[in-house]
């Protein structure tokens, strides 16, 4: 113990006197000090050292670790309790349902490739060798059985009823996807993010990929040959002609050929682009085509490779075109010229297209994200919101608006098909674009699909095949539908994964198979660009065709849905048809060493016809969905990161 003030400070020792007393014997700290050595006092002092470093590092981790252990042996709140079980339970469904898909996917597959064995058996040899006179187009057999399991996309993102013993490629009862609710996620796009190397050496492409890869060469090499520059081109006279006079097929498929990882054909196009794209032409464009072919496309290939001479001419182009705005209503005119920037309603009459002019706000709103100029995003927006003013019915609009009084034309027809189709697809991309934080398009959205399923959707005969009619002077119906309509399934499915109702998705996979069966019902496995459904009980096919209507385009839309349809189901089922009808296209509308042409009938095998003209939309969009629908990745330009306008470029999705 310390001793008393008197003695000086002193310690107790605890030595026994010499006597044997317990009395404990006090020494002053300084004799005994003192008494030390100069290397006992050192030894002392490194031994003070060492454990004051100690108690710095142990005294945190002790107090840490009593922190801990108290968090684990406190009781936590009832709702924090919940939360971590709900949590719990969940992971433990997840898994549960997982490995049920993987069982499940691999059944599908050991069918599947039971199925395309005995259909390539049952080929005649005339069909496997690119002959012209059988009915059936060759599938070829799938990858290896175990490379298809590991790349099946339902195992992640497929059916859920998978404790089911029916194969949904059989039965057809396609089972819904996992969907999304609003505002799962927010993309906020940034100019500086990092580029994915579309070019790189290592990337890797599937057989039919490869095949979709040297349609589009043979096609851009031709265009190369006898029409570089120019608009269009005609493969079978080789020659070309001019619409706009803006090199509409570089810039309308240049970004296809950076997707598909074309170098060659990507730095031709951009040094075109560079330096011979000009916009000073005394000549009418249209504003809804320019739009979505020439500023959609330099806005994809920007976003694409942050290549700045795509914005500079995207920006200039969109200066020239802001003319068309300042109509009495604020409804755009249709036409402007580039040159003198005067706009004026179309030479056929005084109205526009109701699709045209609300199908170029995707475009003109990321015109402003890129540059941080609003100025074209108010210029669309104002146009968004004087439609939606304006009265439907059951949220379907007439196909014709006037740019001088804003109002549409009542007695116009309501359709899907030509003038319309847009509208209601920019309603939903709208909405996406936007991050899901627009309601007015979600809501307009949703009230036409209900007007849809209520005035337009329809079964033929004999096989039930669901449709969507017209109205015609928007009062009656007619089972007209157009190839143009089948944009519509890979809309719905959009939707439906982002919040969109149940049956959005049955109304997706209803339409779906009608639009397969516009081509598998004809003679050559193509589809015409219009077609009739039967409603007579008696009728012997669903479907029948007028001369006029028989001519195929070489569009994109059933193409374009099968891509949705697979990318969001991960049902190869839609891979299947998309594979049919590439081999239709292979074998009808292909033109030696000129690339493709539209053809005159479909209904006819030996004598289908050239119309000698391929369109710019095949190698911007057709082609391009060919490509997407045969890649199994899903995160290869993923849904939840961007949109693709009405001519298949892809846009960034923003978080507002």
């Amino acid at each position: 113990m310390i001793g008393n003030k008197n003695e000086g400070l002193s310690i107790t020792l605890g030595f026994p006197d010499e006597h044997g007393y317990d009395n404990k014997k006090k020494q002053s700290v300084y004799r005994i000090w003192k008494r030390l050595s100069s290397l006992q006092r050192s030894l002392i002092f490194l031994v003070l050292l060492l454990c004051g470093i100690s108690a710095i590092y142990i005294i945190p981790n002790l107090r840490q670790s009593h922190t801990t252990i108290t968090d684990q042996v406190d009781p936590v709140k009832d709702d924090e309790k919940g939360s971590i079980q709900k949590l719990k339970l969940e992971k433990e469904k997840a898994d549960f349902i997982a490995s049920l898909k993987r069982k499940h996917a691999k059944h599908q597959i050991d069918d599947l490739m039971k199925k395309v064995k005995n259909q390539n058996a049952n080929v005649a040899p005339a069909v496997k060798a690119g002959g012209h006179g059988e009915d059936n187009v060759l599938l070829p057999p799938d990858d290896q059985k175990e490379q298809a399991l590991s790349n099946d996309a339902r195992l992640d993102h497929g059916n859920e009823d998978e404790d089911s013993d029916k194969d949904d490629n059989v039965d057809g009862q396609l089972n819904h996807p996992l969907k999304t609710v609003d505002n799962d996620f927010k993309v906020e796009q940034k100019e500086n993010s990092a580029v994915y190397d579309y070019f790189s050496p290592y990337r890797k492409h599937s057989s039919k990929q490869s095949a979709v890869i040297d349609a589009f060469k043979s096609s851009w090499s031709a265009y190369k040959k006898y029409a570089w520059g120019h608009d269009e081109f005609h493969p079978i006279s080789k020659t070309h002609s001019e619409w706009f006079q803006l090199g509409l097929t570089i810039v309308d498929g240049i970004d296809t050929a950076i997707i598909m990882g074309l170098k060659t054909e990507y730095e031709d196009a951009r040094a075109w682009i560079q330096n011979d794209l000009v916009f000073t032409h005394d000549r009418d464009v249209n504003l809804f085509e320019t739009t979505i072919r020439i500023l959609g496309g330099l806005l994809s290939a920007f976003h694409l490779t942050r290549d700045n001479v795509f914005k500079e001419k995207a920006t200039d182009i969109g200066n020239r075109m802001l003319p068309c705005f300042n109509s009495p209503s604020k409804v755009p005119y249709s036409d402007i010229n580039l040159l003198t920037g005067r706009a004026h309603a179309p030479r056929w009459g005084p109205d526009s297209s109701t699709s045209e002019v609300t199908t170029i706000q995707l475009e003109f709103r990321d015109l402003s994200r890129i540059t941080g100029d609003k100025k074209y995003e108010k210029a669309v927006d104002t146009v968004s919101n004087h439609v939606h003013n304006l009265p439907k019915k059951n949220g379907l609009v007439p196909i014709f608006i006037n740019a001088n009084t804003g109002h549409f034309r009542n007695s116009a027809t309501i359709t899907l098909g030509a003038r319309g189709d847009s509208y209601y697809e920019y309603l939903l991309k709208q909405w996406l674009q936007t991050g899901k934080t627009n309601r007015m398009y979600k809501d307009d959205y949703k009230e036409a699909v209900d007007g849809m399923r209520s005035q337009l959707v329809r079964q033929s005969e004999p096989n039930k095949l669901t449709y969507i009619g017209e109205l015609l002077g928007g009062r009656s119906f007619s089972p007209k539908m157009d190839h143009l309509v089948c944009f519509l399934p890979g809309t719905l499915a959009l939707g439906y994964i982002n919040g969109m109702p149940e049956e959005h998705m049955d109304l997706a996979k209803e339409l779906m198979r009608t639009c397969y069966e516009m081509y598998n019902k004809m003679p050559t496995k193509l589809s015409p660009e219009i077609v009739f459904f039967n409603q007579a009980q008696k009728s012997k096919d669903d479907l029948f065709v007028k001369p006029a209507d028989s001519h195929n385009l070489l569009r994109p839309e059933t193409v374009e849905s099968l891509f949705y349809l697979h990318r969001i189901t991960g049902d190869k089922i839609y891979q299947d048809w998309g594979w049919q009808i590439f081999q239709a296209f292979m074998k009808y509308t292909k033109v030696e060493g000129a690339g493709f042409s539209s053809i005159n009938n479909v209904r006819s095998k030996g004598n289908p016809g050239f119309r000698d003209k391929l369109e710019s939309f095949f190698l911007a969009e057709t082609l391009k969905y060919f490509y997407l629908l045969f890649e199994d990745s899903i995160d290869y330009l993923s849904l939840d990161k961007y949109v693709f306008n009405t001519e298949g470029h892809a846009l960034p999705i923003y978080s507002q």
